[in-house]
């Protein structure tokens, strides 16, 4: 490990729309955000989460203008230095908000003496740009184990099981990529834009998932989609129309890390798992036992994956969320989960997002916490 302090702050913001950048100014205005830390930026806003869900790239458009002045950077270019990762569907409770991730690096490795234990450290990669053939294949893949390798260093986190949390954004295919690559003899991986998204976020996780030993063995093209044995206990992907490329961010406990955050995580086993959610939020001493509420002030924020149960059916019972022409599954999985989580946290400003393909097993997915301590 690197001889540095790495100091982390996380403060979430509302917001009153997906182009809503006031709250995070009046904080940089008022000293409590110095921007020139701001590492990652996660946001939910109240998009529909799918193919022609563009308030992903307002958000993220709205965020690189607002923020340019300050750093001295055309808003083109903002994103090469900030990580952007918007997550589109505020279904039922859940309230669109920013959480903004800055860090800050000295020279001197002195967080044993501020702090015992471990504590939230964030590190980000960038793959390269990928071709639209390459999508949802072992290449997404292959190039996801080298970012979340280096992201992990970047953060100071030299063990696996330190990763609480991969937050990954991801490309889709559109139909301008798809006829692009048939256009150079090749073939992508589905000619279904909508069907990209699950390829893509599938390949992203199972990247995580070698990259941190959660997977042994090689993973061939045709598992991904098909072997749901196969899965990331901590990773979360999302598809998005906005990037060719993967962004990664990785959030773990070091002992590089001088914060006054800490960071667990959770599998739920389906969307109605409510033991998991307890376990993380006991993972960082939010919640007593039995039905002991949430420590008061020391919630920051709450991550998690939300999925339509594969098979139909959630402990024996038949869902219909694969069967509503009118509401897309991921909808409805976002707006139950997110429902669950947010009755047992207090508040329906948490991050939910839908789609959680080789994200914990079938039906269910990752769920962490971030708490001050």
């Amino acid at each position: 490990m690197s001889a540095r302090t790495i100091s982390v702050d996380v403060i979430r913001i509302p917001t009153k729309g997906p182009g809503d950048v006031s709250g995070l100014i009046q904080l940089i205005e008022a000293g409590r955000i110095d921007p020139v830390s701001i590492l990652a930026i996660l946001g939910k806003t109240e998009g529909n989460g799918g193919v022609n869900d563009f308030t992903r790239e307002y958000a993220g458009s709205a965020l690189s203008i607002a923020l340019a002045p300050y750093l001295a950077l055309p808003p083109e270019r903002v994103e090469e230095r900030v990580a952007f990762v918007m997550s589109g569907g505020t279904e039922g409770v859940l309230s669109p908000h920013i959480t903004v991730f800055t860090r800050n690096l000295s020279g001197n490795n002195d967080a044993q003496s501020v702090f015992a234990d471990k504590r939230l450290s964030i590190g980000i990669a960038h793959t390269r740009n990928f071709l639209p053939e390459e999508i949802g294949r072992g290449a997404q893949l292959t190039e996801t184990v080298k970012a979340v390798a280096a992201a992990m260093a970047d953060a100071g986190i030299d063990n696996p099981s330190d990763v609480h949390f991969v937050q990954i954004k991801c490309p889709l295919l559109t139909s301008d990529r798809i006829e692009e690559a048939h256009g150079r003899g090749q073939r992508p991986v589905t000619t279904s834009a909508y069907g990209s998204m699950g390829y893509s976020r599938g390949a992203s996780a199972l990247g995580v998932a070698a990259a941190l030993g959660e997977v042994k063995g090689d993973i061939k093209d045709d598992d991904i989609l098909k072997r749901y044995d196969l899965f990331s206990s901590v990773a979360s992907t999302s598809a998005g129309i906005e990037l060719m490329h993967n962004v990664i961010i990785v959030m773990g406990n070091s002992r590089a890390a001088a914060s006054p955050f800490v960071i667990g995580h959770a599998v739920m086993r389906d969307a109605i798992d409510t033991a998991a959610v307890i376990d993380a939020l006991q993972s960082v001493g939010l919640r007593g036992e039995g039905s002991a509420p949430v420590a008061a002030g020391g919630l920051v924020n709450i991550f998690a994956k939300a999925e339509a149960s594969p098979d139909g059916t959630v402990r024996g019972f038949r869902h219909t969320m694969l069967e509503d022409t009118d509401i897309s599954a991921t909808r409805h999985a976002r707006a139950a989960v997110g429902g669950l989580i947010s009755g047992l946290s207090g508040t329906g400003a948490v991050y939910v997002s839908g789609g959680a393909e080789h994200q914990g097993p079938p039906g269910g997915g990752p769920v962490a916490v971030i708490a001050r301590v």
